[in-house]
């Protein structure tokens, strides 16, 4: 049975923790606590790099959550979350990169905000609002008429992309300029595998307190 070693609040983990329910898939969820269990040694004789999540599948360990997110579509197939057309491939990796790239960087620097923490430095949150508006109006012209990045189906890119845009507004970036992307993003949040993988309120307070303590050094 494949394994999947996480941390609730992790976008990088519930994408995979979500693909992996879409797809129906038979699965064990093992917690990570990113207090030190990371730095066992149990832990690092999967993953060296001392970070989630991690797959592993009857000995072979994958790390970094977009290997994990090929590796499953290539083994379990159904449903298909890759289109096969050259365009509609290049949209998915296109918004999966530029959520990685570009996006997650800059909403990192919200994250105090979106916890409710004091803001921080004004001049870096006014360029990464920059940052995620051109992010945003790129997404929206992806997005085109479809229901998903490249595809009437769910795709890898919704994955990647719909675990990090819904928190934007806790940031206070509204997405009523981006009206498909705002539409996408309530069909993204109303499906079951979304509202499963939600982070709890005693997880969203665990990273408040650790962002604190960070800010206070």
């Amino acid at each position: 049975m494949l394994k999947l070693y996480h941390q609730a609040i992790s976008f990088n983990s519930r994408r995979v923790w979500i693909t992996l329910l879409e797809k129906g898939i038979e699965f064990e969820l093992v917690e990570v606590k990113l207090d030190g269990d990371q730095f066992k040694p149990e832990f690092l004789a999967i993953n060296p790099f001392h970070h989630i999540p991690v797959l592993v599948d009857d000995g072979f360990n994958v790390v970094e959550s977009l290997a994990m997110l090929d590796y499953v579509e290539a083994k379990y197939r159904t449903p298909a979350m890759l289109p096969k057309d050259a365009k509609e491939v290049a949209i998915v990796r296109m918004v999966q990169m530029v959520t990685v790239n570009e996006l997650s960087p800059a909403v990192m620097v919200l994250s105090p905000k979106m916890l409710g923490l004091p803001a921080g430095d004004a001049e870096k949150i006014e360029l990464a609002l920059q940052k995620i508006s051109t992010v945003l109006k790129f997404f929206e012209s992806l997005l085109g008429d479809r229901s998903f990045f490249g595809s009437e189906n769910l795709t890898l890119a919704d994955v990647v992309a719909g675990t990090v845009i819904p928190w934007l507004p806790r940031g206070g970036v509204s997405l009523s300029d981006y009206p498909k992307l705002n539409a996408w993003c309530d069909r993204l949040i109303a499906r079951p595998t979304w509202k499963a993988t939600e982070p709890t309120p005693a997880a969203i307070e665990w990273i408040k307190s650790r962002i604190a303590a960070r800010m206070a050094q």
